[in-house]
């Protein structure tokens, strides 16, 4: 891989070296601030830098005007839509050196969703005493629906997302994790409240289940979970996430099957929650950012989503959530990943340009 340029010095949150690129979009200025990247899943913000992950397994640190591939990752499995998938900075990393990623980890014949914890020292570029906390139970082959975000809620606990892995029938199956929003410490731990610790038949790693593939996970302003998922052709969903609760995949859905075919018993069953927006056609949604309003305050608490398949990015807001804009340009390209950094400007990942870039309201 060859970055094609380092324009920005993160220590100071992207002040130029050189003039970054500037694409147009109504109301908007969007800045690319690096090029050459291969296939980025995600990326946060740490020590006045930017780590990126690559789905082909790179780690990359950029701080300082300078590039690097960061040593010390575990075994990456690179299996269709797995590979090195998200990354969470945790708020205590100042403290703890931490950080968090989900990978495809080889499991036999096939390979499954699982969370690496490691030290990060970006001194040397480095990564050690990396460990795998948690990797989702064996079963399923194949490389589809991984899900495989990572949130921090407020009491420090992990959220991860994980798919169906193209087996739906087991996103109702509580013995598995396929179709599953977990919840664990970070040790790997399960929290002594979770909603299915002490029941038969439930692992008690699972904190919600019934979902297809989600690829966007973040908090709200109040602490609360939310999740956007893929459905099938149609149906991509907005889910705020209840605790212990069924989100009906694929009972019910919104959308059909590729084939045409009828999904399930229709869009409602007792028992089954029911989204809170969801796209027909499908945009095929990854990255989820609920904006603080710290530069924009007409924009506190509106969603930000990316779109892999209609090149945009979604704003999202009020209490039946809707969809009030689409932000487009050429900069806008298959949408990965969408955050807000701590100057309160919102960057985003295109796979399809390889970029990392800015958005800043004209």
């Amino acid at each position: 891989m060859t970055l094609t340029r380092r324009i920005f010095t993160l220590a100071t949150l992207a002040t130029p070296l050189l003039a970054p690129s500037l694409h147009a979009a109504r109301g908007y200025q969007i800045d690319t601030m690096l090029e050459g990247l291969d296939a980025p899943w995600a990326f946060g913000f740490a020590a006045g830098g930017i780590l990126i992950t690559e789905r082909d397994g790179h780690l990359l640190w950029v701080a300082d005007g300078k590039h690097q591939r960061v040593s010390g990752l575990a075994t990456i499995e690179v299996d269709g839509q797995g590979g090195l998938l998200d990354l969470l900075i945790p708020r205590d990393f100042e403290r703890s050196c931490n950080i968090f990623m989900t990978y495809a980890k080889a499991q036999g014949r096939g390979s499954g969703t699982a969370v690496m914890r490691a030290r990060f020292d970006p001194h040397k570029t480095a990564l050690r005493d990396v460990t795998t906390i948690f990797e989702m139970r064996k079963g399923t082959s194949g490389g589809r629906h991984f899900g495989s975000r990572l949130v921090e809620a407020r009491d420090g606990t992990l959220f991860v997302s994980i798919g169906d892995r193209g087996d739906r029938e087991q996103a109702q199956n509580t013995n598995s994790h396929n179709g599953t929003v977990i919840r664990i410490t970070k040790s790997g731990a399960v929290p002594n409240d979770n909603p299915f610790i002490d029941k038969p038949d439930h692992l008690p790693e699972i904190w919600s289940y019934g979902h297809r593939n989600p690829q966007g996970m973040t908090l709200d302003l109040k602490g609360n979970l939310w999740v956007n998922e893929h459905g099938a052709r149609g149906g991509d969903e907005v889910n705020k996430i209840t605790k212990g609760a069924n989100y009906g995949w694929p009972t019910i859905a919104y959308g059909r099957h590729y084939s045409g075919r009828k999904i399930g018993i229709g869009t409602e069953s007792p028992g089954m929650e029911q989204p809170q927006h969801f796209w027909d056609p499908s945009i095929a949604p990854s990255g989820h950012m609920i904006y603080s309003g710290k530069q924009n305050r007409q924009w506190r608490g509106h969603h930000f989503v990316g779109s892999l398949k209609f090149d945009y990015i979604a704003r999202l807001k009020g209490f039946k959530l809707r969809e009030v804009e689409q932000i487009q340009s050429d900069a806008t390209s298959r949408v990965r990943d969408i955050r807000e950094a701590p100057d309160g400007s919102i960057w985003f990942l295109s796979v399809g340009n390889g970029t990392l870039n800015r958005l800043i309201p004209s």
